[in-house]
């Protein structure tokens, strides 16, 4: 597949027995299921306004697209898991919760998954900010008094913490699969922006590690996150907790920049180093994938890119249908 002049930086994310990517105009899931086929959920792009302009403002656009990632990742994660959970149920349950719950999303379903998508982000990334907070000031209060010294005691903790957590999961069989597909999109991309064609031999010669991943900027939230805090002091433990939460912003507000950068500078010999600890970290979030499953993640990649022509060519893409749903429930 040739590659473009200037292409478009593509991303994605692996779900259940499958991966979404997402283009200029929709968002595609392709999963495979059961009996081997592979089936799609595509969701055009309809962002509003208000929304595309604070995506061009440096600091906010980081915080506003990882809502807005959390939310529409979350409607695919879903597809996927239903997926996976229609594949195993019995031709009888299925016509019975066929009839009980029908096929479409209803309203209520959206706001329910998009509600539940933001409170899981916020819920995660105020628990990894405050509990090494706490464990360090548990382990280290009267050690000594160097705020910056606690403040890299922090970080450690909250990477040891980070860590452990991905090790742990990673263990299971599921998750291991999802990690495979993780790295199965990570794989496609690569090849995609060398220019290559998307075939399993030639996605499988590139590396599972890529610089735009989330995984690397959960890595720089952690190292900026050290700096930022020791701009400011604090005088008991529920005053550098309240820093932390009111300063959450701005870490994932520059972290977003700094990962931009990064991969922008990946191609420079000695400024490439930059983005090395977010690779480092995807070792844990990525595996090898199979050749079956970088096929998935090569119909979903095709997928977007067909439907992504056809849609540049609509003069608005709300004249699209808003979702165009594979009947999981039979």
């Amino acid at each position: 597949m040739p590659q473009q002049s200037k292409p478009v930086s593509y991303g994605g994310q692996a779900v259940i027995e499958g991966v979404m990517f997402g283009g200029k105009h929709v968002n595609v899931t392709a999963v495979r299921r059961k009996d081997g086929e592979i089936t799609y959920l595509e969701v055009p792009k309809q962002d509003k306004t208000w929304v595309m302009k604070l995506r061009r403002i440096p600091l906010l656009r980081g915080i506003v697209s990882i809502i807005d990632s959390s939310v529409k990742g979350s409607k695919h994660l879903n597809y996927s898991a239903d997926a996976y959970a229609d594949d195993e149920l019995e031709p009888e349950e299925k016509a019975k919760q066929q009839e009980k719950q029908g096929t479409g999303w209803s309203l209520s379903m959206i706001i329910g998954v998009t509600a539940v998508a933001i409170l899981s982000f916020l819920f995660g990334k105020i628990v990894l900010t405050l509990l090494p907070v706490v464990i360090e000031d548990f382990l280290f209060k009267n050690v000594f008094d160097n705020q910056f010294l606690h403040n890299v005691l922090e970080g450690v903790i909250k990477l040891i913490l980070l860590l452990a957590y991905l090790w742990l999961i990673s263990q299971t069989p599921m998750i291991k699969r999802l990690f495979q597909y993780h790295g199965a999109e990570h794989k496609v991309i690569s090849a995609y922006e060398a220019g290559e064609e998307l075939t399993p031999e030639n996605v499988q010669k590139y590396s599972r590690l890529h610089y735009r991943c989330g995984s690397s900027f959960i890595m720089l939230t952690v190292i900026i996150g050290i700096f930022l805090y020791s701009v400011f002091t604090y005088d008991n433990l529920w005053e550098r907790m309240g820093q932390r939460l009111l300063l959450l912003p701005v870490v994932l507000g520059i972290s977003f920049e700094l990962l931009k950068i990064t991969n922008s500078l990946r191609d420079i010999p000695v400024l490439r180093y930059l983005g090395y600890p977010g690779l480092w970290l995807q070792l844990l979030t990525t595996k090898e994938p199979t050749n079956a499953q970088v096929e998935v993640s090569i119909a979903s990649f095709n997928r977007m890119l067909e439907l992504d022509a056809k849609l540049a060519n609509v003069s608005t893409v709300t004249e699209v249908p808003v979702a165009t749903l594979d009947p999981v429930k039979g």
